[in-house]
């Protein structure tokens, strides 16, 4: 019988990048608890005067591993930590550690990368660029390696609508080796001034950067057991580690969560676009199984490395409006007890136009908001965190109002190779998600893992109390605004009559 991908992770060494990432996180949790899996060697850089020990000692209190250890309470022991950093030239492996992953690892998941779409220029190249050239040459280092696997993202080729599961050089304008060279011979204050020349129709320098080390693999893999998966936008857990998972405020969480606290009121949003999500416990699965189906093939050298993309298959597909919708259903089954107004959220698709209508709907209500709080003595904040929303809302607009269509062939092949068990415990049908169940749990996971709310009786029943309260206060200055505006209309009249 044909070994299967619990059976083949047995005794396994995997060494992991972006280890202390959303996803790296989920595939270590998975790797613990599905596998039995011999040592995982998490890289990690050290974070806000932490060392990486301190990092993943504070794993043992984190909600992402309360149900493995309960059942486990020693699998944490099976991690151990490798200091790298993925900006240094050298990554900054230690010579030492650089020996003992060559000489042991199996399995190598490069998950590292900035996801900041903002990032400089020279940042986003040193980490998600030339750092993936660096891990090829090491992976080539290790005597044992079965599989390595690159994590892109399925929007690394978003300057085209329709993405299939393969490399696209020609979109861009220079070469990966070219840009790498580029960047070793200007200082990073150039290369960031070139920035608009270099990424052309790339929105941001995160897309730009992943398609970059595309290229790099492309160029560089060359018999390396090698495969690349690509994600569409990661969101919370729909099952495990736990129902609702969630670690982080970007993207598509942060407007679920703003809207739940009712901060954010109006974004630029194109609600009869799709949205490509895709939790995050099946793209950690689909990982895993593509590490494993990479050592049962062969490639040959002048042949590209496989490519696999996660995102909502062709039958169900989600829009904007119906995720806008999902959220603003939760605000009475999940109310929060800190909300500073009633949830709702407006969208517009004119650009010019955001700016005007953001003053009305957030600037001019935050200025009375901390005008408040600095007569109660307190630090006034809301201005502050309204100029980093609309920043982010502007960075995210492309992606906001526009679909993609993500082919799926390679991903759908390789599931319907899986035996019924693994499909089982390793689950990545997208075709299968029920959107409605699944934004249940992410609601009531934003809750607890965003909000630090429990989902207790009473903690729910303060929410509904609270938002109840601001639904009429938000009722009563619509009809006062409504009132004005109308008196103003009707003064307007007479004067033209």
């Amino acid at each position: 019988m044909e070994c299967g991908i619990q059976d083949f992770y047995k005794d396994k060494v995997v060494f992991l990048t972006g280890a202390t990432g959303f996803l790296g996180k989920v595939i270590i949790a998975k790797l613990l608890r599905a596998t039995d899996v011999k040592r995982i060697y998490a890289m990690a850089r050290p974070k806000r005067n932490l060392d990486i020990q301190a990092r993943f000692q504070a794993w043992q209190e984190d909600p992402l591993f309360e149900v493995l250890l309960k059942s486990k309470p020693l699998a944490l022991q099976r991690v151990s930590t490798i200091a790298g950093d993925c900006i240094e030239h050298d990554l900054g492996i230690s010579i030492k550690d650089r020996q003992l992953l060559a000489s042991e690892v199996q399995i190598f998941i490069h998950g590292a990368a900035t996801v900041r779409f903002n990032e400089p220029l020279s940042v986003a190249l040193s980490i998600n660029t030339r750092a993936t050239k660096l891990m090829l040459q090491l992976a080539k280092e290790m005597k044992h390696l079965e599989a390595f696997l690159h994590i892109s993202t399925a929007f690394s080729n978003c300057v085209i609508q329709n993405i299939k599961e393969k490399f696209y050089p020609d979109h861009l304008d220079y070469s990966s080796e070219q840009i790498l060279q580029i960047s070793n011979l200007v200082s990073d204050k150039l290369l960031n001034n070139m920035e608009p020349a270099l990424l052309r129709s790339f929105p941001n320098t995160y897309t730009y950067s992943k398609a970059l080390a595309e290229d790099v693999i492309l160029r560089e893999a060359g018999t390396l057991p090698l495969c690349i998966f690509r994600p569409s936008i990661i969101i919370a857990a729909h099952k495990e580690p736990q129902i609702g998972w969630i670690d982080n405020l970007y993207g598509p969480m942060a407007i679920l969560f703003g809207v739940a606290k009712g901060v954010l009121r109006i974004a630029t949003i194109d609600v009869k676009t799709d949205v490509s999500l895709v939790p995050v416990d099946y793209c950690a699965n689909l990982a895993l199984a593509c590490a494993w189906q990479t050592t049962k093939d062969e490639r040959k050298e002048k042949e590209a490395p496989t490519i696999y993309q996660l995102a909502p298959s062709e039958g169900n597909k989600i829009t904007n409006g119906e995720f806008i919708n999902h959220a603003l259903d939760g605000r009475m089954r999940f109310p929060l007890t800190k909300m500073i107004w009633y949830p709702f959220l407006h969208c517009i698709t004119t650009m010019w136009l955001y700016p005007l209508a953001a003053f009305f709907y957030h600037t001019l209500p935050a200025y009375f908001f901390d005008l408040a709080l600095w007569l109660q003595g307190r630090k006034p904040r809301l201005v502050k965190i309204y100029q980093k929303v609309h920043r982010t809302l502007m960075i995210l607009g492309p992606f906001s109002c526009r679909s993609w269509e993500f082919e799926t062939n390679n991903t759908d092949r390789l599931r319907n190779q899986l035996s019924a068990e693994d499909r089982k415990l390793y689950y990545f049908d997208m075709a299968s998600l029920d959107w409605t169940e699944y934004f249940q749990s992410a609601l009531g996971g934003m809750r607890v893992f965003l909000g630090k709310e429990p989902l207790t009786p009473e903690s729910v029943a303060k929410g509904l109390k609270l938002i109840k309260r601001l639904k009429l206060f938000h009722h009563i200055l619509q009809y006062g605004l409504c009132s004005v505006a109308a008196i103003a209309l009707w003064f307007l009249l007479k004067l033209v009559v």
